[in-house]
Parts: structure tokens; sequence; C-alpha cells
């Protein structure tokens, strides 16, 4: 009998009889691992407009709606304690009431453009440069590189004018998130055991007149109610839509005989799942069984070789090449033998696959996590096999996080 206990998945409340995710440890973590490798970029400071950067660094967020305008920013300098934070006002007084690890005067309105919905001669991105440049002085490190990480065109011209040193810092917050500590693996499993439960619903639901836009209805309702901060996509793909993978939803009515697959990408607390699931609907092929048995078989295969210490490249390598189910090149083919790192974002290091792996390989590090996804489309033209497994890189191997059975195909509502 084995000894290693299940990673742990405790529900979403805090409680003084067992130890749970602990937010303040976590704050710690993050924030210390920003700071270490802003200290080893050579940079003064990073000034952070992703979304993800930011939560890392100033544990704090808004809605999603709000993530892609470019509007919210937040300064870490080197020596400093804390990280700056520029925000929609009425945020701002929230974090100020509420994220009490962050100074009050660390927390200010700010507002650049809404993606150039306000002009850049409207001046609001040459006074935030200018207020940005300032306190780097005051800091004594003007003259010092600043990393940012990603930045609208107008916004980098205006730092470049007022003679800011501009480099790229988002490969040091990616190296920074690659290593989870054990309270972002316990929100990562978490965020997976309620996609476990959804696809349970979407077992019991997956008939032949059900349409592919009501599991996706079913999915976010569910979610939600589980607790999700963010639904970022639903996939559902069935029948013919199978092969090519489209990578969307339609109003598409299930049939009998399909091969469906979904994958459910969503949060808790920030922490993201990438979850697919292959299932027959009422019947499955021979066609179909054999595909979703090569899926697997590659899916196996990359799952062993997971410990610390091993290439990427020697997964990649695992899987067949592009031109063996179908594809040009592994251009044409990316994404279909995949992995990719789980986190705050979606598609963090490492990211695993024939065509960067090869030459340019990430060595498997213990408290990475990440996603693994196969697909084998069925010798019937139309049919495909789509698996996703989220695995955990500890010192014993792969812990898996995605427990809904699929060891074989799983029929759904068999006749």
């Amino acid at each position: 009998m084995s000894s290693v206990r299940p990673l742990s998945a405790p529900g979403h409340m805090g409680v003084d009889y067992e130890e749970r995710v602990d937010f303040d440890r976590l704050r710690r973590y993050r924030l210390a691992r920003a700071k270490a490798s802003l200290e080893a970029s050579g940079c003064g400071a990073f000034l952070l407009f992703d979304f993800y950067n930011i939560r890392y660094t100033t544990q704090t967020w808004i809605g999603g709606a709000l993530g892609d305008k470019m509007t919210r920013y937040a300064l870490l300098t080197r020596d400093a304690g804390d990280p700056w934070l520029w925000d929609f006002g009425s945020a701002v007084r929230h974090h100020q009431l509420y994220s009490n690890w962050l100074p009050d005067e660390n927390c200010r309105p700010g507002m650049l453009g809404m993606r150039g919905a306000v002009a850049p001669s409207a001046g609001l991105m040459e006074s935030a440069v200018r207020e940005i440049k300032g306190m780097l002085s005051e800091a004594g490190l003007a003259g010092e590189p600043v990393g940012v990480d990603i930045v609208e065109p107008a916004f980098l011209f205006e730092m470049q004018r007022q003679g800011l040193r501009v480099v790229d810092c988002q490969q040091f917050l990616l190296d920074a998130r690659v290593i989870k500590s054990a309270d972002e693996i316990m929100l990562l499993n978490q965020a997976a055991a309620m996609v476990d439960g959804v696809y349970q619903e979407i077992v019991e639901v997956l008939k032949p007149g059900i349409r592919e836009n009501q599991i996706v209805a079913l999915a976010n309702q569910r979610l939600y109610e589980m607790g999700s901060d963010q639904v970022e996509a639903v996939n559902a793909i069935s029948g013919e839509r199978c092969n090519p993978h489209p990578h969307n939803f339609t109003d598409r009515l299930i049939r009998p005989g399909d091969q469906a697959f979904f994958d459910i990408i969503h949060s808790f607390n920030g922490y993201r799942t990438c979850y697919y699931r292959t299932f027959g609907v009422g019947s499955a092929t021979a066609s179909q069984r054999d595909a979703y048995t090569k899926a697997r078989e590659w899916m196996d295969a990359a799952i062993q070789m997971v410990k610390p210490g091993v290439g990427t490249d020697r997964i990649a390598a695992v899987w067949p090449a592009a031109p063996d189910f179908g594809f040009a090149d592994e251009l044409a083919a990316f994404g279909l033998q995949f992995g990719h790192g789980l986190g705050l974002g979606l598609h963090e290091r490492p990211i695993i696959s024939r065509l960067n792996s090869m030459t340019e390989p990430i060595e498997l590090t213990e408290g990475m996590v990440f996603a693994l996804e196969t697909y084998c489309p069925a010798d019937d033209g139309f049919s495909a096999a789509r698996i996703e497994e989220e695995v955990v890189v500890t010192a014993d191997g792969p812990r898996i996080l995605t427990l809904f059975p699929a060891q074989d195909l799983v029929v759904a509502n068999p006749y």
C-alpha cells in the first residue's frame, strides 16, 4: 500500500482545526520571489502591466473586464520594501481599506488611456512617466535599467523620450512564478477539484439533443456556484467538429455516437485549470476508441518522464512528430501535443512542445506545475480524442491534480 497521501483540496473556508491555505504566507512567498528576480535581473526597477505579475507582486485584483486595458500598473524597486500600485480610483480606496499589506500611500489612482481610447496627446502617459521617473530618482535609481513586462507602444516611446532605459523583465517574472509554494499547489488542486465535479455533471447530461453551448452554460454556472472567481473559457467540441480541433464551442446539437471533448479553464483565488476530457455519447466506434487509446498512451509516456532533473525535450520526444498525425510541421501542429505551466496565468513556464523544447529545453524542478495535453485524430476522418492532465513535479515523481477518470474512454449514458 502506498504511503503517499493525496494532495490536499480541503475546501474554501479557513478553519481553526486544519492547516489550509495560509494567504499571508502566500503573499510573502510571491513578493519574495519577485524581489529575488529583480535583484538577479540587473534592473533598478520592474514596471509591471501584466495582470498576473501585478497580482503576484501586489496581491491585488480587480474584475477581469479591466485586465486587458493596460491601465493598471505596479512598480517594484530594488531595495524597497513594498511595491507601488496605480489602479482605478475607486479600486484604490478599496485596496487602502482591505489590502492592508500595502501601505496606503503606495496605492495610487492611475489612468493611461484604456488602450488608446484616450489619446496619448491628452498627456496621461507623459505625467505617469514623469511620476515614475521622479520616484526612481528619489530612490537613487536614475540611470538604472527599468524592466517592463508588456507595454503599449505609446507608453514605451514616452519612457524612452524621457530618458528611461527600458529592458524586458517578463522573462524574469516568469522564472519567479515557475516554482509553486505549497499554498499555490493547494489552490491549483482545489481549482481542479471543482472541475472534477463539473465533469460528473457533464457526463450525466451528455445525451443526444443537448447543445455544445448548453454544456458551456452548465459548466459556467456550476463553477461560479462552487466559488470560481473567473471562468476564462470552456471549449465544447463534438462530432464532425472534433477534427480539425477548432478550440471553441458552437450551438451544435449533440448526436448519438458522437465523440465529444471539453476543456474547462477557470481560476480559484487566481489559480487556473486547463482540463480536457473526451467522452463517447451513448456509444463509441472502434475508430474512436483506437484514437483515445493512442492519446492515452502518449499521455502516460509523458507523465512517466516527469521527475526533477529531466529536460522538457525528453517529454516532447515521447510525443508523435507533426507528420505522424497529419500536420505538415510542428508550427502547424502546435498546441496539440503540448505542455504548459499553470499558475496565476494559463500559459506559464515550462512550455513543452516539439516546436521549442527540442532546441531550448527547460530542466524540471520540484514545485513546477504544468498541464500535459495530447490529441489524436481518429481514422474515420472526423472524430478525435483529447486528454489533459495537470501534473506537479515532486521529489517522488509526478502527482496528478486532475482526477476525473480518463484512463479509458468514458461513454456517457450508454445505450
